[in-house]
């Protein structure tokens, strides 16, 4: 019915989660444990050979399933390809050269596809179709936000989501797959957002959050025009709508209520009982069926890992073909089930493509994303790490340590911090880290507390103390580094992407003597404009935002008091900005002002801002400079040759 939620994974508190790293990718051409070979010296490569990999992501099957589709950056810029199922050279059907393009999926019955595009980064989405003879048509025109929510079983018609008529609300209307006349089917005045359509066409499951940890699932009947609430509960729980089952009979959905880590469950749209379905030691973040219904996916998130389960129609685990180096994600099934398109993703080599036959029992590597000049064995792979911090909480960290670093020849280090605030440092490739720590730095993504995948109780323990626990989390992270014998303690940095960015600035604010350097990448600096420039199209998560962070009108003096812009007399390191100019969330005077208020410091301040590039940078051109500069930066400031 819908594009998985967790095809490209995000942060479960998306509204401020960024970061200027590639996105997430893999390859098998290496196994990942093979070693260094004795004696070999560890190239360096610039960002310009680390660019020259190719990012890919998402799959939809022809009719006929000869043809798959994704996405890919292979021309500099995300674009539509497609390619045949059984390997070949990838054709481009989309040629934007300003604006990111992605692809949606194949139409059911014939071979038009729907993409998505928004103008510069502004996130202002709007779903177009590739007509044969390769004519785009807009088909949501207007000032608006606009997205998929799924097809008809038979291909028909497809529903899509706009805020045209409100922009705080999106509806929900069905399209002709012929004519592209539409019907509205559900006019949202409720500020929650529909999450599945079952394939009856007579039932929407719509998600509403309290808070960042607390959240609830309602079910709406078309026919009745009736809403139930089915997650009744006390205790905060979080509660999220997954998918309806291909009978339309169950909805099946994720709750942590009665537990620490998220698990499946079932609620019967007959009786109302709900049951449940799947557990793990770590939290069960979605859970999909396939187009016919044969197969079940599921996502686990495993200490920073993801880890992928298939099941048959009766339950029972299906084998996956074992490939080395990375993890499987983003799991397709054509639409006989014969065929299953998937990546696999590595520390050490970007997303490529896969498709395995299950008749045959052949799996086809369809992409090879990894620039051939880059050698794997260069890289390094990350390994998961903990520390205690201040107060005694275990900080679960994902950290990358340099070839060559050892008592002798001691390495500058960077404390990478993730967007959010419940954002996650996971396991796999970033051209960023990667090109840092083969210059010679050590790299520890800290998962403070607050973030997702260890327990509900460790991603509520940073309630309203921003600036505060989460940032001393930070400082320990510092002490850790500093405790390795091989990284030099007095070069050490910290860095970040939009609630990275914040903590980097308060790190630099209010324990200005921890770290050497800043870097900020559209962070927040002022939580009370921030919070009062939300967008209306996220009215649905305005409350929980509020709550997590805090209300820009009870709250003032609080948020004055944790905002880095007006602390920023005491930020006395050195300092990069980096800025996308159409920013939607961390608007682009966040960093005017406190880069203005930092330089009557006298510190050393650099300010990069992109013109064409919103919250988080989507071209080839963009990442390759930020990443420049941003070693450069470091090199100017922690390298031994710059200490005076």
């Amino acid at each position: 019915m819908r594009p998985s939620r967790h095809a490209v994974q995000l942060s479960l508190f998306a509204v401020l989660v960024g970061a200027v790293s590639m996105p997430l990718q893999v390859s098998a051409q290496v196994a990942a444990k093979a070693p260094l070979k004795q004696g070999k010296q560890v190239k360096r490569y610039t960002i310009e050979q680390f660019m020259a990999t190719t990012s890919v992501t998402g799959a939809s099957f022809s009719k006929d399933e000869r043809q798959i589709l994704f996405s890919s950056n292979a021309s500099g810029i995300f674009n539509a390809y497609t390619l045949p199922v059984g390997g070949g050279t990838p054709r481009a059907l989309t040629t934007s050269t300003g604006d990111s393009t992605y692809a949606v999926g194949y139409f059911y019955n014939d071979d038009r596809i729907l993409f998505t595009r928004d103008t510069g980064g502004d996130e202002q989405n709007h779903l177009y179709v590739l007509e044969p003879g390769g004519k785009e048509r807009d088909l949501t025109p207007g000032k608006l936000k606009a997205s998929f929510a799924g097809w008809k079983p038979d291909g028909s018609g497809f529903y899509v989501a706009t805020n045209e008529r409100d922009p705080k609300f999106f509806d929900i209307y069905l399209y002709d797959a012929g004519s592209y006349d539409r019907t509205m089917v559900y006019q949202n005045d409720s500020g929650m957002n529909v999450s599945d359509i079952s394939r009856d066409g007579n039932w929407l499951a719509f998600d509403k959050s309290s808070t960042t940890s607390d959240s609830d699932v309602y079910v709406y009947h078309l026919p009745t025009r009736t809403m139930k609430h089915i997650t009744p509960h006390t205790a905060p729980a979080s509660h999220s709508a997954a998918t309806f089952d291909p009978q339309s009979k169950r909805l099946l959905f994720t709750t942590n209520a009665g537990g620490e880590f998220t698990r499946i469950a079932a609620y019967d749209l007959a009786s109302g009982a709900t049951s449940d379905v799947e557990k793990a030691d770590w939290d069960l973040l979605d859970t999909s069926y396939s187009r016919n219904g044969a197969n079940r996916v599921s996502i686990v998130n495993r200490d920073g890992s993801i880890d992928v389960r298939v099941f048959d129609a009766a339950g029972k685990p299906v084998t996956l073909p074992k490939l080395p180096g990375g993890e499987m994600r983003q799991v397709t099934f054509s639409a006989s089930g014969r065929l299953m398109a998937f990546y696999l993703n590595g520390d050490r080599s970007p997303n490529n493509l896969y498709v395995h036959d299950f008749g045959s029992k052949k799996t086809t590597q369809l992409t090879r994303s990894l620039n051939p000049a880059i050698d794997p064995n260069d890289l390094v792979e990350a390994e998961v790490v903990r520390f205690k911090s201040f107060d005694g909480t275990v900080i679960p960290s994902i950290y990358y340590k340099p070839k060559g670093a050892a008592p002798n020849a001691k390495v500058p280090a960077v404390v990478y911090v993730h967007g959010g605030p419940g954002g996650q440092t996971m396991r796999g490739y970033s051209a960023q880290i990667q090109y840092l720590v083969n210059h010679g730095y050590a790299v520890l993504g800290i998962n403070n507390r607050g973030s997702s995948g260890y327990g509900k109780t460790f991603f509520r323990a940073d309630d309203r103390k921003h600036g505060m626990e989460p940032l001393w989390d930070c400082i320990e992270a510092k002490t850790w580094l500093a405790s390795q014998s091989y990284i030099d303690p007095e070069r050490i940095g910290i860095m970040g992407g939009s609630y990275g960015g914040y903590m980097t600035l308060a790190a630099l604010a209010f324990r200005p003597e921890a770290f050497k350097v800043g870097i900020d990448i559209f962070g927040v600096s002022n939580w009370v404009r921030t919070l009062e420039s939300i967008p209306p199209y996220w009215e649905a998560q305005r409350k929980a935002l509020y709550d997590e962070i805090g209300d820009p009108v009870k709250d003032k003096e609080f948020l004055v008091e944790t905002s880095p812009l007006f602390h920023a007399h005491r930020i006395i390191k050195p300092l990069m900005v980096i800025q996308g100019a159409n920013d939607a969330r961390v608007i682009r005077p966040e960093s005017d002002e406190i880069v203005e208020a930092v330089r009557k410091n006298k510190v050393d301040v650099e300010y990069v801002v992109f013109d064409d590039e919103g919250h988080g940078f989507s071209k080839k051109k963009n990442q390759t400079e930020a990443s420049a500069k941003i070693l450069a930066f470091l090199d100017k400031h922690l390298k031994r040759q710059a200490v005076n």
